[in-house]
């Protein structure tokens, strides 16, 4: 009695008689599901940590009852995060603002503000690592997958037509297996997407908080400033 052979039929038996266009798109969809979730994983660690580290520093931070407290601090610890990073270049751009020339010909707070926004800028950058594949493979994982199912039915189309058997049974099956590629496709890109959506908004509210601290620091070191040259001016007129 002859069998049509669908119990035979799935992802293992696509694999195996797939074409070299069809391994290709597995290829390109494996590729970017590894990188895809590679991102997702050291992103996600790399964000806890820095949130951590980030709130830690600015504990200390806070409690500092100086700006030698401040120097202190920067000198017997490094916690390697963002807030850390403003600090130390807004005391370096403070301790060598004599020797800056031009930069600073716009004034103490000119100069601070540009030091503060781009160390702001450097983290908005280092914070957008990962994005663009993420973004790549959820917008174009579908589409991949897609080419892979039309070009799996094409070849599966053919073969029934060279065979003259356009029974259902017949058609089903091979048209069912390409298919497979459309869902591989989506298995990749949902998860990118929802990690790049996420991402996006952890760096948003990150960049809002790093902001409002460059701010705050702006307005701690200027008035400091101020303090100390009202106080050296006094000691020279006395």
């Amino acid at each position: 009695m002859e069998t049509t052979g669908i119990e035979n039929l799935g992802f293992a038996h696509f694999l195996t008689h797939t074409d070299g266009v069809g391994q290709l798109v597995l290829s390109v969809l494996l590729i970017l599901s590894m990188a895809s979730w590679y991102l997702i994983v050291t992103r996600a660690l790399a964000n806890w940590l820095a949130q951590r580290r980030t709130e830690e520093f600015l504990q200390r931070f806070w409690q500092a009852k100086s700006i030698a407290d401040v120097l202190t601090l920067l000198k017997q610890q490094n916690t390697d995060c963002s807030a850390e990073h403003l600090v130390r270049q807004a005391m370096e751009a403070l301790a060598n603002k004599e020797n800056v020339g031009i930069a600073i010909a716009g004034g103490l707070g000119e100069y601070l503000t540009r030091t503060l926004n781009n160390a702001v800028d450097q983290e908005a950058a280092a914070s957008e690592h990962g994005l663009t594949v993420l973004a790549t493979a959820g917008s174009s994982a579908p589409y991949v997958g897609l080419f892979g199912t039309v070009w799996g039915i094409y070849h599966a189309l053919v073969q029934i037509g060279m065979s003259g058997q356009g029974t259902l049974d017949k058609v089903a099956g091979p048209v069912g297996e390409a298919l497979i590629m459309t869902a591989l496709g989506l298995a990749v890109a949902i998860p990118a997407v929802l990690a790049y959506n996420a991402f996006n908004r952890r760096n948003r509210l990150w960049m809002a908080k790093l902001e409002s601290f460059s701010h705050d620091l702006y307005v701690l070191l200027t008035v400091k400033s101020g303090e100390q040259n009202t106080s050296s001016a006094a000691q020279g007129r006395g």
